[in-house]
């Protein structure tokens, strides 16, 4: 256990992503302790900080939350925020999609976020902390092609529900930021995934159903997911947090 550092500590999932990257950065500002975790290789850039620990890992399996909690306790003896971000993304129409395509965005998606929560609440109990999941607009309103992966959105809401109501008296909050589109490399290789004919024309139709006329940045997303997590919120517990020009209010 580390004799001394930062006064509360992160475990950051799909940390290598756009709002990952993000949420990692404005963490450390805050003076975080970050333990960023990420299937992908580039995971282990976001490390010439010795306060951000970088993880490659796979948060489908149980072992992975638990080598991440691990590390966060090892390297700075305590664990005050979880934030699920990880997160797969398809644009198919149901009736093509998969077995596979379920079961891949199942395990990523939801039972990623079950583990890393349940592996984590212990050590939130301990210093009164808070969870903070990725859902979606999707997982709010119905959207056309996206089945599979609104179903995962929507079991995050219901997860971050739930943990709410169960574990508040523990002193462990539990939120979850709803963000509309947003400018990432995750969307636009969904887009050429999709074999979509019309990228430009997407993104122009995406920023006509935002009313504040664009979509969003990783920042903006950050910056919420970052307030949910700090004492100003400290009152806030089993909310979802649209953050998404508007586009739930039309």
């Amino acid at each position: 256990m580390a004799e001394s550092g930062p006064d509360r500590v992160a475990l950051v999932t799909g940390a290598a992503g756009g709002i990952g990257q993000a949420v990692v950065s404005l963490l450390r500002a805050r003076g975080y302790g970050i333990i960023a975790e990420d299937i992908s290789p580039a995971v282990g850039e976001l490390g010439s900080d010795d306060m951000i620990v970088p993880l490659q890992a796979d948060v489908s399996l149980t072992e992975s939350a638990q080598r991440a909690v691990s590390l966060a306790l090892d390297r700075f003896g305590r664990l005050d925020l979880l934030v699920n971000n990880a997160g797969l993304f398809l644009r198919k129409p149901t009736e093509l999609c998969t077995d596979d395509d379920f079961d891949v965005l199942m395990a990523t998606n939801v039972r990623g976020a079950f583990i890393h929560a349940r592996e984590s609440l212990g050590p939130l109990a301990q210093t009164r902390g808070s969870i903070v999941n990725l859902a979606s607009i999707s997982g709010l309103v119905g959207m056309p092609g996206q089945t599979v992966y609104a179903m995962t959105k929507g079991a995050i809401v219901q997860l971050t529900r739930q943990l709410a109501v169960e574990h508040a008296h523990r002193g462990i909050r539990v939120n979850a930021v709803a963000p509309g589109a947003v400018d990432t490399e995750f969307v636009a290789h969904a887009r050429d995934a999709a074999a979509d004919p019309d990228p430009a024309g997407s993104r122009a139709s995406a920023i006509s159903q935002h009313p504040i006329g664009r979509i969003l940045t990783p920042a903006e997303v950050a910056e919420a997911i970052v307030f949910l997590a700090s004492d100003a919120a400290s009152g806030i517990t089993g909310s979802i947090l649209s953050v998404d020009g508007g586009y739930v209010a039309r």
